[in-house]
């Protein structure tokens, strides 16, 4: 089976790339760099069933090859990044989307659409079901993120409804642990990194603000159930278990050792107040739900940023 993963050598497509290769895929790792990681993909070059095309994804591309899956990964997804490269952004949403889903269905292809619990913007429904329609702003700051997702998956549904394309969506809700960019604007990167240099530790509003927290390895798990599922509506995949910033940012520290001061700055515009899913339908359509709890994850990924950040002098 040969599997084609734009953004592969992102966080978490490096992660998928890992797992299809250990399940004895060829997997091609499609990727423009503009926030991918050749690090991250560096131990599989050598690999005989794998192989790097570097790409804009927003633009056409031929696969000689016959190509069973096809998992559009790519896209900026931090804050920083995508207000960085707000263009970008939504051409890989819009027009990433359209030459992927244009692949699969050239070659009969499974397809797979990593979209966001970001759909749901600031919501009023709370924890987030696959049927609330969200409340998010179209024209503010984050928009460029937000609604290039929802683009994604209507075209998705639309060439699953018009060409009878195998699609399956899935809305991802926090995700981390090793690969994350370094103090890349996320709250995990960020707090690791100023933690574990004793700089302040800064949380953006009065810190009651809540997340939900999932651990890479469960995530990729869910998203390996899914592709072979019979199943086209969204899922949510994340990690129910919900905590406030300021909490984490504790539980942060304290496992850094770290005797950083915790300061606090503005809340940006349209930042969410709540973020926590409803995996009912995961659990029911996929019989899946985390296993890595959030103390044994950030042990995990404190090793990594403590190593990453020793190895390039940041430490």
């Amino acid at each position: 089976m040969r599997t084609l993963i734009t953004g592969g050598a992102g966080f978490i497509g490096s992660h998928l790339c890992d797992r299809f290769i250990q399940e004895g895929h060829e997997v091609i790792c499609l990727d423009n760099f503009i926030t991918g990681n050749r690090d991250n993909v560096a131990h599989l070059l050598d690999h005989p069933k794998f192989r790097v095309i570097v790409h804009d994804i927003s633009n056409p591309i031929e696969i000689p090859d016959l190509i069973d899956n096809v998992l559009h990964f790519a896209s900026p997804a931090s804050p920083v990044d995508y207000l960085e490269h707000p263009i970008p952004t939504m051409k890989v949403g819009a027009l990433g989307t359209h030459v992927s889903l244009g692949l699969a269905k050239r070659h009969k292809a499974r397809y797979f659409l990593a979209s966001t619990s970001e759909i749901y913007g600031d919501p009023l429904v709370h924890p987030q079901t696959e049927s609330y329609w969200g409340n998010v702003n179209t024209i503010g700051p984050r928009s460029v993120y937000d609604e290039a997702k929802r683009f994604a998956e209507a075209m998705t549904m639309a060439y699953h409804r018009q060409h009878k394309v195998d699609t399956h969506i899935i809305r991802i809700f926090n995700t981390y642990g090793p690969r994350m960019q370094l103090n890349d604007g996320r709250v995990v990167p960020n707090f690791m990194y100023q933690a574990l240099r004793g700089e302040p530790m800064t949380i953006f509003g009065d810190g009651s603000q809540t997340r939900s927290f999932c651990y890479v390895s469960d995530l990729v798990e869910g998203i390996y159930r899914l592709l072979f599922k019979d199943y086209h509506e969204p899922v949510n995949l994340g990690n129910p278990s919900e905590v406030t910033i300021r909490e984490f940012a504790e539980e942060i520290k304290a496992l850094a050792g770290s005797k950083s001061e915790i300061v606090y700055r503005p809340l940006p515009q349209d930042d969410p107040k709540q973020r926590k899913p409803d995996i009912a339908r995961a659990r029911q359509v996929l019989g899946w739900e985390p296993v890595v709890d959030r103390a044994e994850g950030l042990k995990k990924t404190m090793a990594y940023f403590h190593e990453r950040m020793t190895r390039t002098g940041k430490l």
